[in-house]
């Protein structure tokens, strides 16, 4: 049973406009109209939205693809029929046993699978984190899925703070740097006192060292392999682009270096699973071990993310906002592949 309503859920009505798909395919698929407002079940919130973040994985449910993914989201077309997965949002309506958040509070996280680009979504209230008075919500909404991974990632090839001082920083490379996990984890990277070197498109060099890397390259130009990365100079490597062989990537780091796999390239049907067994396989006995990232929800590292952002020590980079009568273009400015930073679509 849901809670009354109040403050501003009076601008609640029984139907509201979504961006909605009903087969798999392109940006083309995805249209506008008027849906039933959900209603939170024990344990949700209800939220209207604010800002709703793009992601690669919006772009994967949206086209079905690998087949793999439509095991968990639909076989003939997604469950969920609206993208979007990260939002900022304002709590409008509280469904039983939720005790943590009221009516009238500004929060962020991730829609477990989708519903974004709405005006009214729902969520577990496990997922939220309040969002901070003086964080822009298009900023916040930015970070859940790309700041998350970039942190796990970060993570998983132990790239740890500074302290205590080190006698030589880690060197850590960021392989697909300048889109949204990739500056995130460039930011991430060098405020923990690594030295950061970065592959990204030329025109996104710029733009990257402004994030603090040391070291940037042209991918077209420079990839592992290369003579001017060499071998055995990385503490650790985190692979966002997908398509450098394995062996090449293992042998950029030094014994006891990581190679993070965040994310790679596939067949149709089972996507990045024939990349990510065949790491498993090179990394047995290996002092250079490749680990895949599994990247989930964690409200802690959302609340650590959102802290640095309103401090300024983390600045998301956001290549254009939309407005919410064009969440189809913003869909298909995703799915080009080439974004810089972030897209995010405002709902108001």
């Amino acid at each position: 049973m849901t809670k009354p309503l109040r403050g501003p859920a009076a601008l609640r009505t029984d139907s509201m406009p979504a961006w909605t798909q009903h087969r798999y395919g392109g940006a083309d698929v995805v249209a506008l109209e008027n849906i039933d407002v959900p209603a939170p079940r024990r344990g949700e919130v209800l939220l209207r939205l604010r800002a709703t973040g793009l992601n690669n994985g919006d772009i994967r449910v949206m086209r079905g693809e690998p087949l793999l993914v439509r095991l968990a989201f639909g076989l003939r077309r997604p469950r969920q029929a609206v993208r979007g997965m990260d939002a900022a949002a304002t709590v409008v309506g509280i469904g039983d046993g939720v005790t943590e958040l009221a009516v009238g509070d500004e929060v962020v996280g991730e829609l477990p699978a989708g519903g974004g680009l709405a005006r009214f979504a729902v969520a577990p209230v496990g997922r939220l984190v309040r969002r901070p008075a003086e964080l822009d919500a298009a900023v916040a909404a930015s970070l859940p899925v790309a700041g998350g991974t970039a942190w796990q990632a970060l993570q998983l090839g132990a790239v740890t703070d500074a302290a205590p001082p080190r006698a030589s920083p880690q060197r850590v490379l960021v392989i697909g740097a300048s889109g949204g996990v990739g500056t995130f984890a460039v930011q991430l990277a060098a405020g923990r006192g690594a030295e950061v070197w970065a592959l990204c498109g030329q025109r996104n060099l710029t733009l990257v060292e402004g994030l603090g890397a040391s070291h940037t390259f042209d991918y077209r130009h420079v990839q592992p392999g290369s003579a001017e990365l060499g071998e055995g100079r990385f503490d650790a490597v985190i692979d966002i682009a997908g398509t450098a062989s394995q062996r090449d990537l293992q042998r950029l780091v030094r014994d006891g270096g990581r190679v993070v796999l965040v994310s790679g390239e596939g067949g149709r049907v089972l996507g990045p699973i024939g990349r990510i067994a065949a790491a498993a396989l090179r990394s047995i006995g290996s002092k250079r071990p490749l680990r895949p990232l599994a990247a989930v929800a964690k409200p802690d590292v959302l609340a650590e993310l959102l802290a640095l952002a309103a401090a300024g020590r983390l600045s998301p980079v956001i290549e254009r906002r939309y407005p919410f009568a064009e969440a189809d273009a913003a869909l298909a400015r995703v799915a080009d592949g080439h974004v810089a930073g972030k897209v995010v679509v405002l709902a108001e």
